[in-house]
């Protein structure tokens, strides 16, 4: 049996269907970390009986004893999966899970990656450039935002006349599609 956690800091859409693909898959998401606790990822935890641990900035940035750095460390996860966390990921915690944490990125990187390039922020910038294509990126974490190694990418063709909002609804549907298999690829690997 695999075991993962996840790591959101928002709505939760993209770790709810995760939960939802991976179940009967021989994955355990042990355990939900967040930032944010008025975000509707911690009503989706609750609904789907999933524990949730929360993160506060205080805590975040140095390694320390802190309750979700012990509680991260006695599940021991296979992988750490990023489900629209917004907070950079530390380096004692990529050292401590060396390979073993990824994130999904709404564009085909290295195009629209970086500080502050996260959702709508993503969409505007490929309609207002009149991108022709884009997708979704799933890569591993480093110390740089969006610069780890890419385990997966797919494309779509952006069609002119469509509004930022209907490019994002595309998105999400690569992403539901897609990420949950991509974990269950690198957790096999």
């Amino acid at each position: 049996m695999h075991r993962i956690v996840i790591f959101a800091s928002g709505s939760g859409t993209n770790a709810q269907n995760i939960i939802e693909q991976l179940h009967n898959k021989e994955v355990i998401v042990q355990r939900i970390f967040c930032n944010n606790p008025k975000a509707g990822i911690v009503q989706r935890a609750e609904k789907l009986d999933i524990p949730i641990c929360f993160i506060s900035k205080d805590n975040w940035r140095e390694k320390n004893n802190s309750d979700w750095q012990i509680q991260i460390r006695e599940d021991n996860p296979d992988l750490i999966v990023l489900a629209g966390f917004l907070w950079k990921i530390p380096e004692y915690l990529i050292e401590t899970f060396p390979n073993k944490i990824i994130n999904l990125h709404p564009s085909l990187l290295p195009k629209y990656g970086g500080k502050g390039m996260y959702g709508m922020n993503v969409h505007n910038a490929i309609m207002e450039n009149k991108e022709l294509t884009t997708g979704i990126t799933i890569h591993y974490v480093n110390a740089e935002y969006d610069k780890g190694g890419i385990i997966f990418q797919t494309e779509i063709y952006v069609a002119p006349s469509q509004t930022a909002e209907a490019l994002a609804n595309r998105i999400h549907q690569l992403e539901y599609k897609h990420f949950p298999e991509t974990i269950l690829q690198v957790l096999k690997s």
